[in-house]
């Protein structure tokens, strides 16, 4: 076994994935010769790319219709020869093989996915349920495999593991542990992959015939991504292509590989051609996510134990650990929906839960106003615009809301232009208070040189002004009968990027608290896009979008440089993935390092979300993800806990989860980042 801490940094083993394969080889009526040709082929190509598991249709050694033929013990005694051949010439292929072909037992025929593994039969793994209905017959050739356990079975010259209690699990490859079923095991209402699944197989796999018929298609991809989803699994799925015999069905060759209800990789359909779908499936994410939900033991438990019940059959899979490259298309932004098809429902759900969290919380204080802070900047103009659309939504009028810019020492002419051109836009109530003479006077009375004309811009200096601010909001709701409405987003509550009590950090209630930097930009984008506002307000908020993000409380330098966020925290780009792998899923940071190479290492490779501009698209190389990884984990786990842990009420809006001490992340305020700093000095170049 190759050492896994010597391999290079970008081999997919080190990091938790097992590349896998749903093969769609040509097929034909019953040429056993043919179709053992066609699998030995495949499985070459499959190894040559570095797969670790490649799934073939059900029967694919014998074909699938061929009706009484599978009854005849000449076709069956070629089947056995041919399985015998196929172990012989796949013998020094690194790749695991599962293919399909009928099995005599006891005087029986099962309909049968069998494991080889270097040229050895590791298990065979007879079908449970056997359609009879319909254009299905199976019962008039096979036996099911239901309640099989312990047996073992000759095939080929070997003997083997045989029953439906089979798991498969490499020795020397964490997580790769996996399952096999047949076709309509899957469409019956508890699939036999559910119990592997609950014993432990992370990979499901199914070896399908499944002739095809209109809008079945869309029903396997629901049914895999079902079953992906709620057994917190990855499912590959092969069905048989054309040359299967026409005689009253047809045949599309359909293969698919899932994870966790997200389609990876698909054949094409009706392609007369072998093809594979390959993908990189992440294991040791369905691990600690089986890890996070309870409710997946207790299934387990409910269930008897299945884990007690099956074999775990093991087996040296010898990974090369080599670079091979990386078979999976990463989101760059994985809080920002990036498929077209779904970006104005995904959009309009993030932008209304936060509505309706706030226009019910407005209910609830018997309140007459919204009183919020408006900067000119993205996160408050998201805050505002959620704030009026609250108010719309309560048939209140706008000028429910106001809004109060309250320019500092560093505040801009663009910012605060915008912020006025803004609330004039929204029809608003705005105004003005420049925080200026007080923040002088208290820095006076506290002794700060900057009171005595030095140019000490120290978090002193910042914290000032950023306290004041929020000192008047609070007064002006008391004044006003209202509340104050935070405007602080996921990506600075994570990072600590606020001013802690009298400061950003607190409001009567946080609507942006469950909502990313990067997510607030494109749904400021979708709100432009869709109209949500009237023309002008588009433009007031293009212009918002296109301003570099800067807390403006700092002077601008001699040359007329503004203070910039990200200049000295890091870029948010890559804050927000560090921060949706590590909070989501509990990935190491040498692997969240290695996902964000792959995502960001060529800005014309991979997906970028739909409509998201040229100029703003950007990469970054293997150091500058690890500088900002580091200041990631110091700022997460070790210094900002203990804002969060005081956090106002937020909704919570992405599945990737929130920072609430009621919610999803429950923290010491105490803690250290010495485990994660001390996990990346180890495993990072």
């Amino acid at each position: 076994m190759a050492d896994a801490a010597k391999a290079p940094f970008g081999a997919i083993h080190r990091h938790g994935f097992v590349r896998v394969a749903a093969a769609s080889p040509p097929a034909s009526t019953g040429d056993v010769a043919f179709n053992v040709d066609q699998t030995v082929g495949l499985a070459g190509e499959a190894a040559a790319r570095g797969v670790d598991l490649a799934v073939f249709p059900e029967l694919n050694i014998s074909s699938y219709a061929v009706d009484d033929l599978h009854l005849q013990d000449a076709f069956l005694d070629a089947v056995d020869a041919g399985i015998g051949r196929l172990a012989k010439e796949t013998a020094t292929l690194s790749t695991v093989l599962i293919v399909g072909a009928p099995v005599r037992r006891s005087g029986r025929l099962y309909n049968c996915a069998i494991v080889l593994a270097r040229g050895v039969i590791l298990g065979v793994v007879p079908k449970t349920f056997l359609p009879n209905y319909r254009e299905y017959y199976e019962k008039r050739w096979f036996a099911s495999g239901a309640g099989l356990a312990g047996l073992k079975v000759e095939l080929a010259g070997q003997h083997a593991p045989f029953g439906a209690d089979l798991l498969f699990a490499a020795d020397d490859l964490p997580d790769f542990v996996f399952h096999a079923e047949i076709c309509e095991d899957f469409w019956a209402p508890l699939p036999p992959s559910t119990h592997g699944a609950l014993a432990g197989a992370l990979i499901l796999t199914n070896l399908s015939a499944s002739n095809i018929t209109i809008g079945k298609a869309d029903e396997r991809a629901l049914l895999c991504a079902s079953q992906s989803s709620r057994a917190i699994a990855a499912y590959v799925f092969s069905a048989s292509g054309p040359g299967e015999s026409t005689t009253d069905l047809a045949w599309d060759g359909q293969g698919s590989i899932y994870e966790l209800g997200e389609l990876l990789a698909a054949t094409g359909r009706f392609d007369r051609d072998a093809e594979l779908a390959v993908a990189d499936i992440d294991v040791q994410r369905l691990r600690l996510e089986r890890m996070r939900n309870g409710t997946f033991n207790d299934s387990a438990r409910a269930a008897g134990d299945p884990e007690a019940r099956f074999r775990r059959i093991g087996f040296a899979h010898q990974p090369g650990f080599a670079d091979i490259g990386f078979e999976r298309t990463l989101r760059r932004f994985p809080y920002v929906p990036n498929r077209p098809e779904q970006l104005d429902q995904d959009c309009y759900e993030a932008f209304n839960i936060q509505v309706q969290g706030l226009a019910r919380r407005f209910e609830a204080t018997r309140g007459r106003h919204l009183v919020i802070g408006v900067s000119g900047g993205l996160d408050s103009t998201h805050a505002l615009i959620v704030a009026c659309k609250a108010c719309d939504q309560l048939g209140l009028p706008r000028s429910t809301v106001l809004g109060f810019t309250l320019p500092g020492f560093a505040t801009g002419d663009e910012t605060k232009g915008n912020a006025w051109a803004l609330m004039r836009a929204l029809g608003i109530v705005g105004e003005e208070i420049d925080i200026r003479p007080a923040a002088r006077q208290m820095l006076a009375d506290i002794g700060h040189p900057f009171a005595d004309g030095e140019p000490a811009y120290d978090v002193t200096f910042e914290n000032v002004q950023a306290g004041l601010r929020t000192d008047y909001l609070f007064r002006l709701a008391n004044q006003h009968g209202g509340f104050v409405v935070g405007t602080g987003d996921l990506s600075e509550t994570a990072l600590g990027w606020s001013t802690y009590g009298v400061g950003d950090q607190m409001s009567h209630y946080g609507v942006n608290a469950g909502v990313p930097k990067t997510l607030i930009q494109y749904l400021v984008r979708w709100v432009i896009r869709t109209g949500q506002f009237d023309a002008g307000t588009g433009r007031v908020l293009q212009a918002i979008l296109d301003t570099k993000i800067s807390p403006e409380l700092v002077p601008a330098d001699e040359k007329g440089g503004l203070q910039s966020t990200e200049d000295r925290i890091g870029p948010y780009d890559l804050h927000d993935f560090f921060l949706f792998h590590i909070l989501r899923h509990g990935q190491p940071p040498s692997k969240v390092a290695f996902l964000a190479h792959q995502a960001w290492r060529d800005a014309s490779a991979n997906l970028w979300p739909f409509d998201y501009p040229d100029d703003l698209k950007r990469e970054y190389d293997l150091a500058t993800i690890r500088k900002w990884l580091e200041v990631f984990c110091v700022r997460f786990f070790q210094l900002s806990q203990y804002k969060r842990s005081a956090i106002p009420n937020s909704p919570k809006v992405s599945a990737g989860g929130a920072l609430s001490p009621r919610g999803d992340w429950r923290a010491p305020s105490d803690g250290t980042a010495a485990p994660w700093l001390e996990e990346l000095d180890r495993n990072m170049p």
